[in-house]
């Protein structure tokens, strides 16, 4: 039987493959404090994300928006936890 990925572990480890400024940032706005940061942005990617076809937008913006969200909102956790595991493996196996 699998595990089921914990949501702040494989944020870590997302933030572990990005670049050294985004995975700082990111850290910050995880923050317990950073509650007032983290709704707005999130609601902004969301709707960045829905505009991707857009030429300055991307649809890159959806899952990050979840993702900010769902360090509030505990229903996300869990399927957002589950697609962060798939995409670090991605990543992890693209790179060795």
């Amino acid at each position: 039987m699998t595990r089921t990925p914990d949501f702040n572990q494989e944020m870590d480890r997302f933030q572990d493959h990005m670049p050294a400024w985004v995975g700082r940032s990111l850290k910050r706005v995880r923050g317990k404090h950073a509650i007032w940061v983290r709704v707005p942005a999130g609601v902004a990617l969301i709707g960045g994300g829905i505009l991707g076809f857009l030429p300055v937008l991307g649809f890159w913006m959806l899952p990050l928006g979840v993702a900010l969200l769902a360090q509030d909102i505990p229903v996300i956790r869990r399927p957002m936890a589950h697609l962060l595991h798939f995409t670090n493996r991605k990543i992890e196996k693209r790179k060795s």
